[in-house]
């Protein structure tokens, strides 16, 4: 067993001074998926990777109720879930009208507007992903661990519990269908 492993049983048996000594070991992997989740956000993506993985782990870490975590890759899973949730939140708070979701920021240099829509796109996304993970849950599994964990296909397949094989088709499949449904809510 990992001391991940046995500091995540420590923090379900109650003893608040294990996420203390969670942090340390974890924080490096952490940063490390946040700044891979963070490359793939657009450019005026205001949140640091560093306050990506502080926000998530005190969401997995700081809560009344006690979580209960199989392994060191189940949580590593609630944590690419929790950025994920962070990064939607983040994303849907800027596209709101009340805060100014409507407004682009642009330099001084620039003399034309420029629209993205990336926050929505982030959130179109978001919405596929939901109803991938209702439909074909152990194919968002795939998709949430490689995705939004950065995780390769091996150590997804591991994570899960399958072969790499199944792990590449799931893979596969997920990419397909999230595509397809992106370009349905395109076309409407």
């Amino acid at each position: 067993m990992s001391d991940v492993t046995q500091i995540l049983s420590m923090l379900e048996s109650g003893e608040q001074q294990a996420s203390e000594q969670l942090l340390p070991l974890v924080y490096g992997e952490l940063r490390h998926l946040a700044s891979l989740r963070m490359q793939q956000e657009a450019p005026e993506q205001t949140l640091q990777p560093t306050a990506l993985v502080h926000e998530a782990y005190v969401r997995l870490v700081d809560t009344e109720v006690v979580q209960s975590w199989e392994s060191r890759g189940h949580f590593f899973a609630a944590a690419a879930e929790a950025m994920r949730r962070i990064l939607v939140e983040n994303a849907r708070r800027k596209s709101s009208l009340k805060c100014g979701g409507d407004r682009q920021r642009v330099s001084l240099e620039q003399a034309e507007t420029e629209t993205s829509t990336s926050a929505d796109q982030f959130l179109a996304l978001d919405e596929a992903f939901r109803k991938l993970v209702v439909d074909h849950p152990r194919k968002a599994e795939v998709v949430r661990l490689r995705y939004f964990a950065g995780l390769t296909i091996q150590q997804a397949a591991e994570a899960l519990g399958i072969s790499t094989a199944t792990a590449d088709r799931h893979w596969s499949f997920a990419r397909a269908w999230l595509q397809a449904e992106l370009s349905a809510g395109a076309d409407i």
